[in-house]
Formats: structure tokens, C-alpha cells, sequence
């Protein structure tokens, strides 16, 4: 569990690495914001591909075969980055990284079942949850440190290669298929054929709703991926002006998003079933409320933009930890749960290409101001939207 853990962390060195290298981009390629914005989209964009495609293929090669793929592959284009003599092929070697990262969380699923039971898989896969907001934290942290010793964007992006090779090199030796893999019968790992789960999850108004808080939800928590330090650089006083500060304080957004994840977790359980939505949609009414204070806040106390990026993390991570987990199982069930888990991170990330170039050309047209405005008007609809997350009637009468 620790080695998957340490895996996924390092896999998110060499994505979320990005985040801090974006406000070196545009002075290094003389690109906008919209430009830089495109990397990310694409990327994203070839991150939902790959959660749709890469599952079956993972069923077929086995989880440890797929999860140490994925580590060096990750490894491999995080240095291609690096290299990339031109924005072009940055979005190439970026867009594949995404891609092969994709079947990192579809490889842990495929292992956990083989050591442990159903009766702890709950537990485990929610810490095992957290490995991807303790790689944001890091991520940040390592590229913070490359710019503290006179690094560039292409250390930045490089650098974490290297730490994810020696990552890989661990988990060769420590990760493998557990005792119980042997219990599990072929139907249950064969490839799901999705034509009649996608029919069956279609039908389904919640299922539906899911989707779209996927679609919101994701936005927000790629937007702030992709901008936070740019956004904490621009608040910053005139003349002292410094990246590296930005790049440490826009780790409150994953630290407190872990809170977040807990606190919703625990919430969630003790919460009845009828009055589950009310709590969904009272947290994103509160995200809305944030996220338009945010820009006046900031501008006219820097600080205060630091903790109210940390309050969006602490309110976006919660609810999201919850759509492709609990709100997979409950619109699957147990014959469509990994299907509905699958159609809802994919449909969430289709969004996430939005936050790339179509939010970064709203932020050179109007600036932080107008962005976060349209985040706190979609954030909005989306509150109205969770009220329709309504119970199956089984559930609710459980």
C-alpha cells in the first residue's frame, strides 16, 4: 500500500510540476496566457482518453506490469519536457505523460482487491486518495526548491523525472499481486464490454447529475492546478515579485483539499440519506461565495489570497473526492460501479480542458477578476444542480 502510495506521489511530481513552470513559459516562448492555457488542455484532454482506453488493457497485463509502466513511461516524457525545444513539442511530450499517467489510478484499483478484502477495501482506497494530494504538495515543493537553487523551467520539468526513476527502481521490488488475487474469478477481471452499462447509467437522472458536478467540480480543481501560482505571483507587491513564495504558498490548496477529503468522508457517513444533498449543495453554494470574494480579497491584502485559495481547495477536494467513489457505486452498483467510476472521471476531465486555454484567454481578455467570476458563476449552478442528487428509493429506505 505504501509502495502504490509513494508510486502515484511520484507521478504527480511530474505532472503537477507544470503549475509552477507556467509563469516561465510565456517569457521563455513569448506566449500568452491563452498558449500556455493550450498545453494544459490538450494534456487533459489526453488524460480522459486514456481513462476511457487504458482500463481494459490494464485488466489484460495485470496491475503490477501496468502500474511499473506507467512510472517509467511518466518518467520518460517528464524528461522529454524538459527537453522540448518549443512550445509544440512541449504539448506532445506533456499530452503523452498525461496519457500514460492515466492508467496509474485504474493499476492501484487493480491491485488492491488482491490484498485486501472487502471489508477494508473503503478505507484503504480513501488513504490511498490522499497519495494525490500529498503529490501536489510535493510536486510543488520539489519544483520550489529547483528555483531556489537557480533552476529554470526546464528543471522544473525534468528534475522530478529523475526522482520518479528511482521511485520506479523501488516499486519494481516492492510492489506485487497479493495473496488473494488468486480468489478472484476470471469474470471479475475480464473487460468490462461497456455498450450495455453505458445504456443502463444513461437512464439514470442521478448518474446523470453526477456527471455534470464532474464536469464543475474538475473545472475548478484543474483551474486552480494550472493557476494558482500565476494568480499568486500577480497579487504580489510590484518590484517584489517572487516565484518561488508563490510556488509554497499555493500548496495550501492540496493541504487543505486533504482535510477536505477527511472531513467530507466522515461527514458524508453520519449524514442521513435524504439530507445528503442539501450537505453536497451547501458546500459548493460556500465555493461560489469564495471563489467570487477571492480576486477584491486578494488584491487588496495579499495573505488573504493565500488562505482563500486554501478555502476553494478545502471545499472543491471534498465533493470531488466523492463522484467517481461513492456516487459510482451508487449509480452502477456492483455490475457498473468501474464503469460509472470510469464515464464520471473521464467526463470530469473533459472539463479540465477548459481550464487550459479557453480560461487562460478569459484571463488575457479581463484578468483574475473576470476569471474567477465566471469559476464562482458555474460553481453556482452546479449548487442548484446538486439538489437533484436524490436517493435510489432502496437507498434511502437502508
Amino acid at each position: 500500500m505504501a509502495a502504490l502510495a509513494l508510486g502515484y506521489v511520484g507521478v504527480y511530481l511530474c505532472r503537477k510540476n507544470l503549475a509552477v513552470a507556467v509563469p516561465l513559459l510565456g517569457p521563455a516562448f513569448r506566449a500568452g496566457r491563452g498558449e500556455i492555457g493550450r498545453v494544459v488542455s490538450i494534456g487533459t484532454a489526453a488524460y480522459a482518453l486514456g481513462k476511457l482506453t487504458l482500463g481494459p488493457l490494464v485488466d489484460r497485463i495485470g496491475g503490477r506490469v501496468a502500474f511499473l509502466v506507467v512510472l517509467f513511461a511518466v518518467a520518460l516524457f517528464g524528461a522529454a519536457s524538459a527537453l522540448a525545444p518549443s512550445l509544440a513539442l512541449l504539448t506532445v511530450a506533456y499530452s503523452a505523460n498525461r496519457a500514460a499517467g492515466a492508467a496509474g489510478w485504474p493499476a492501484i484499483m487493480k491491485l488492491v482487491p488482491t490484498w485486501f478484502r472487502s471489508g477494508r477495501q473503503a478505507t484503504v482506497v480513501a488513504v490511498l486518495s490522499l497519495s494525490y494530494v500529498a503529490g501536489g504538495v510535493a510536486a510543488t515543493l520539489l519544483a520550489r526548491q529547483v528555483l531556489a537553487e537557480g533552476g529554470g523551467w526546464r528543471a522544473v520539468l525534468g528534475l522530478p523525472s529523475l526522482v520518479l526513476l528511482a521511485i520506479g527502481l523501488v516499486c519494481v521490488f516492492a510492489v506485487r499481486t497479493g495473496p488473494l488475487g488468486a480468489e478472484i474469478p476470471a469474470a471479475a477481471v475480464s473487460p468490462v464490454r461497456l455498450p450495455a452499462p453505458w445504456r443502463v447509467l444513461l437512464a439514470r437522472p442521478q448518474f446523470l447529475v453526477v456527471c455534470a458536478l464532474s464536469f464543475s467540480l474538475t473545472l475548478m480543481r484543474e483551474s486552480f492546478n494550472t493557476w494558482s501560482v500565476d494568480f499568486l505571483v500577480s497579487i504580489q507587491h510590484t518590484g517584489a515579485r517572487s516565484l518561488s513564495v508563490a510556488a509554497l504558498q499555493s500548496t495550501t490548496f492540496d493541504l487543505a483539499g486533504g482535510v477536505g477529503i477527511l472531513l467530507m468522508g466522515a461527514s458524508y457517513d453520519r449524514t442521513p440519506v435524504r439530507a445528503r444533498r442539501w450537505l453536497f449543495a451547501g458546500i459548493l453554494a460556500a465555493l461560489a461565495v469564495v471563489l467570487a470574494l477571492l480576486p477584491g480579497a486578494a488584491a487588496r491584502v495579499p495573505v488573504a489570497g493565500v488562505w482563500l485559495v486554501g478555502a476553494v481547495g478545502l471545499l472543491v477536494y471534498g465533493p470531488y473526492s466523492l463522484l467517481a467513489g461513492v456516487f459510482a457505486v451508487e449509480s452502477g452498483g456492483a455490475a457498473a460501479a468501474a464503469t460509472a467510476a470510469a464515464i464520471i472521471d473521464a467526463v470530469g476531465y473533459l472539463a479540465g480542458i477548459l481550464a487550459g486555454e479557453a480560461l487562460g484567454r478569459v484571463l488575457d481578455r479581463g484578468g483574475y477578476p473576470l476569471g474567477f467570476e465566471c469559476l464562482a458563476a458555474i460553481t453556482g449552478l452546479s449548487a442548484l444542480l446538486a439538489l437533484g442528487l436524490k436517493p435510489a428509493p432502496e437507498l434511502a429506505a437502508r
